[in-house]
């Protein structure tokens, strides 16, 4: 007996399942795939920074932020000059490159 589902021009009928494997339930019987190497736990010592490291990343944050705030106001020599701007995008981009680091 034919279907009775309409098959228009360019429409494709759907024949088969799912041809990946499903994540739930697995076909291994524990449910996942173990790696048979030991990896040893990373120490304490070496995922910490320094104490010094987070005080340098606010340090370059402010001097950035100051350097901008000394600049508009005609302190720092020269008077208003792009280059203390520059200057200062560099601090807080230096800033977030230490922030990257932290642990």
């Amino acid at each position: 007996m034919a279907s009775t589902a309409k098959q228009g021009p360019g429409k494709v009928q759907k024949k088969g399942g799912r041809v990946t494997p499903s994540s739930k339930g697995g076909s291994s019987p524990s449910g996942s795939v173990q790696n048979s190497r030991y990896t040893p736990p990373i120490d304490r010592s070496a995922k910490s920074s320094p104490r010094w490291h987070g005080f340098l990343i606010i340090g370059m944050f402010l001097l950035g932020v100051l350097i901008v705030i000394l600049n508009y106001a005609g302190v720092l020599p020269g008077g208003v000059n792009n280059i203390w701007l520059v200057g200062a995008i560099g601090s807080i981009f230096v800033g977030l490159l230490l922030a990257t680091r932290y642990h």
